[in-house]
């Protein structure tokens, strides 16, 4: 679950310069050359749903904070928290003015797209909105394209993938019209903007270390693909508790739409530990030569909503499944 944030309390300026505050040693050395360099985490001092992409040697950060989205640019993957740049606001009085959740960035077909729930200041009319680029610049101005049909329901947290050259949409919601749990669907797409079939449900909350908080929760899908792997990496429990973590579902083979050909790991992919709390809401970017897991955190035990944001590499199995270890505490070095 997750609702409006305080931030926008001071003002648009107010919260774009929190939320996008880097930590000082991280911005340091995000400006030297990288040459076995290291850094400390978090990476940025406030964050949420942290969404990092990257395309023709850029990263791109995309957040929402002070009723608006803002994207950032960086060439180095330590600086997404730098030159951010507001990119939409929306127009008051329309289903999506207000609450503005989990934007992610994606480049489609030639162009930026920017997916976000939003709603008119009630939580249930939550709903997944797709803007588009109206130039070739990221940080430049965005339209909105319109709603998903996400079956008239509650939706938050969606994430497009494309998949043997198919598009598919991912996202978390209702399975009617009141909040009683969070699960995860998916459904067919034939452009970026336009959901093409009925949603599919693949995921529920019921393995004992999803179902931490009232109600239950999967949310934070993201797909992630590696030697023709398909992986969906989920956020599980309650946001607000120390026991968020990161689950995962293994697609088999077959039909995407098929939810028999998703299994679940049975065990929490990425998950608390005694220094770090809540970790969850991951994105994933490689570097070149290493894969990198960018997540939000809890800032201290029993601190909810109040995050941090990190990251660390990661490896894979030999199976081909991903390996992300354990959240690495504040202070431990990491390798950049």
């Amino acid at each position: 679950m997750k609702f409006a944030k305080i931030l926008a309390l001071c003002g648009v300026m107010c919260a774009l310069s929190i939320e996008s505050a880097p930590m000082a040693g991280a911005q340091a050395l995000a400006d030297t050359p990288r040459a076995s360099r290291t850094f400390t985490n978090p990476v940025l001092a406030s964050g949420n749903d942290p969404w990092v992409t990257r395309h023709d040697g850029y990263y791109y950060y995309c957040g929402s904070a002070g009723g608006q989205i803002f994207v950032g640019k960086s060439r180095e993957l330590l600086g997404i928290g730098s030159y951010t740049k507001g990119v939409f606001v929306p127009p008051q009085g329309q289903p999506y003015s207000r609450d503005l959740w989990a934007p992610e960035i994606q480049f489609l077909e030639g162009k930026w797209f920017i997916y976000v729930a939003a709603d008119d200041g009630k939580n249930e009319n939550h709903r997944m909105y797709v803007l588009r680029a109206k130039t070739d610049d990221a940080q430049g101005e965005y339209e909105v394209m319109g709603a998903l049909d996400t079956g008239g329901r509650w939706a938050i947290d969606g994430d497009i993938f494309s998949w043997q050259n198919k598009l598919y949409f991912i996202w978390s919601g209702w399975e009617g019209t009141e909040n009683v749990a969070q699960n995860l669907y998916i459904a067919p797409m034939s452009n970026p903007w336009t959901i093409s079939g009925p949603r599919v449900l693949i995921s529920k909350p019921e393995l004992p270390w999803e179902l931490n908080g009232r109600p239950h929760i999967n949310e934070g899908p993201t797909a992630l693909i590696h030697e023709n792997r398909l992986f969906i990496v989920y956020s599980a429990s309650g946001s607000w508790s120390d026991d968020y973590c990161l689950g995962r579902l293994d697609f088999t083979g077959g039909d995407v739409l098929n939810p028999q050909n998703w299994k679940k790991f049975p065990r929490a992919a990425f998950a608390r530990t005694d220094k770090v709390f809540g970790p969850g809401h991951a994105s994933f970017v490689n570097d070149g030569t290493r894969d990198w897991i960018v997540y939000h955190s809890a800032r201290r035990s029993g601190s909810g909503w109040t995050r941090t944001v990190r990251m660390q590499p990661f490896t894979w199995n030999a199976d081909g499944s991903p390996d992300f270890g354990v959240p690495l505490p504040s202070g431990v070095p990491i390798l950049y």
